[in-house]
């Protein structure tokens, strides 16, 4: 399975207000999109997280290229900083791995 891990922190009102309008869509549309195990929110320090776990990559980047998720990573500098990371993995980790990884090999988007 694969593992995704994304943490974005809104600048100012205008981020929040994008963030709010953007990315409810896609993360409605994760939690029914194809091949979705496992589909939760979290905020931490001041970022919202979101961890998702899908039966492969594929299943992931099917779901990586869906209009609404195109429409919210075309805004994701506008909304604020961030960082994602993705992995496989055996089974679904806790928040505070998946937190620990994304901490350890995120990447800035």
């Amino acid at each position: 399975m694969y593992v995704s891990v994304t943490g974005l922190k809104p600048k100012g009102l205008m981020g929040w207000i994008r963030f709010l309008t953007l990315t409810m869509p896609a993360s409605k549309d994760a939690q029914k999109a194809e091949g979705i195990l496992h589909c939760v929110f979290n905020a931490r320090n001041g970022y919202q997280h979101t961890l998702t776990v899908w039966k492969s990559k594929e299943h992931m980047l099917g779901y990586l290229t869906s209009p609404s998720h195109l429409k919210a990573m075309k805004s994701f500098s506008k909304i604020g900083d961030g960082k994602v990371y993705g992995y496989e993995a055996n089974s679904i980790p806790s928040w505070e791995d998946a937190l620990t990884e994304w901490d350890k090999n995120g990447r800035m988007h």
